[in-house]
């Protein structure tokens, strides 16, 4: 999944490269950077997965550890986004086939309402490319519209269509121009307490990209809902937020309204980031901590192997993490500003993991990724579990 990627550092500073990104703050370097390792007597996420859900062995936090105690869906095709309409319905967008699905009511009844089809998914050629991210208008209630990140034949883009009377209508392009490739196509969306929309994006294996602020190409971008540069958006009449990113594909905002990222590394460090606006998170110039004026450093790193960051939820003080290549759900305590002590769970047991998002009753929805051309399909892949954290 990962391709080996060369640092762009001058050679004074390679051996900082190794260890990661840096910072416009002169108070950052005294807060040192959290290398995530698995817990103590946590099976690796190579061994073979248990035949039952099982937790971590290792309890850090009040009330035991998160435990699976539903299963809202199975026989799912590489699903992606998962969005909640404010009834408590759910949308499901499928990366490969391109479907987007309703889970209706308490039963969580499955209907498909209809497809992306500028969506092409490269999943059967072992790419990332297809219909990834989903978010609900802020103002559902009146305007009934959903927002989808997807990949078409020559970009990626957003669109946005109109749920009524149980079916999918027309898309609308409002955002254009994204570049796509194999790998690296980026794709969370999700709607701030500002009313804004955020979208992340990859550098499709073109590390320079990255830190281009004339393409949209790996950045986190901030749109208003009709697809325009927000208003206050850090770089004049552009839609950038942030830049220097490598590959997000989670986005989250805590109770206080801070903007957390999950992002892929390239062989060294996945990472977990504060986002500020017009912040440089130091994609291909550093990979993880690098202590560098002018580039931000993560707040939490992992090893490649444990983690593999998709996608990013916050409830009650912690974030939650679900990992690909880690067959994992990582727990983050939030302090303010700070992340500290991360926590595996299910280390092996469901195989690859892709999204994770805040259900209305408080607990949390977790979606498998056991179909996407890279994972090993288990018996009812894939599912979406219910976690009670």
């Amino acid at each position: 999944m990962r391709r080996l990627a060369t640092l762009a550092c001058l050679a004074a500073l390679a051996t900082a490269a190794l260890t990661a990104c840096s910072d416009d703050d002169p108070q950052d370097p005294d807060q040192p950077t959290v290398t995530a390792s698995p817990q103590t007597g946590t099976p690796s996420a190579s061994e073979s997965a248990p035949s039952a859900p099982s937790e971590s062995a290792t309890e850090t936090g009040p009330g035991g550890p998160p435990k699976v105690v539903d299963t809202i869906a199975t026989g799912l095709q590489t699903p992606w986004g998962i969005a909640f309409l404010p009834n408590g319905d759910a949308v499901v967008t499928e990366r490969d086939t391109t479907r987007v699905l309703l889970l209706q009511g308490p039963d969580h009844l499955r209907h498909e309402i209809g497809t992306i089809d500028e969506a092409v998914g490269l999943g059967t050629q072992g790419g990332e490319a297809g219909l990834l991210g989903v978010a609900v208008s802020p103002d559902y209630e009146t305007d009934h519209l959903l927002y989808f990140y997807a990949s078409t034949a020559t970009d990626n883009r957003i669109l946005r269509a109109r749920l009524a009377g149980g079916t999918l209508g027309p898309t609308t392009v409002i955002f254009k121009g994204i570049p796509r490739g194999q790998v690296h196509d980026g794709g969370r969306l999700v709607f701030g307490p500002d009313g804004f929309l955020y979208a992340s994006t990859g550098e499709t294996g073109n590390g320079e990209l990255a830190q281009d602020k004339s393409t949209p190409a790996g950045k986190i971008l901030r749109l208003t809902p009709d697809g325009d540069p927000a208003p206050g958006n850090p770089f004049e009449d552009s839609p950038i937020w942030s830049y220097g990113h490598r590959n997000v594909q989670g986005l989250a905002f805590d109770d206080d309204g801070r903007l957390w990222a999950s992002e892929f590394g390239a062989s060294t460090y996945d990472e977990l980031n504060l986002i500020e606006p017009g912040r440089n998170y130091g994609w291909p110039i550093v990979e993880g901590r690098g202590d560098r004026k002018g580039l931000t450093n993560p707040q939490i790193v992992w090893d490649t192997d444990s983690a593999s960051p998709s996608g990013l939820a916050y409830l009650d003080g912690h974030l939650w993490l679900a990992s690909l290549r880690g067959e994992r759900l990582w727990r983050i305590d939030v302090d303010g500003d700070r992340a500290s002590a991360p926590a595996d769970f299910f280390v092996g047991a469901y195989g690859r993991m892709r999204t994770v998002v805040v259900a209305p009753d408080g607990n949390l929805w977790l979606s498998t990724s056991n179909t996407d051309g890279r994972g090993t399909p288990r018996k009812d892949d894939d599912r979406i579990l219910v976690i009670r954290p």
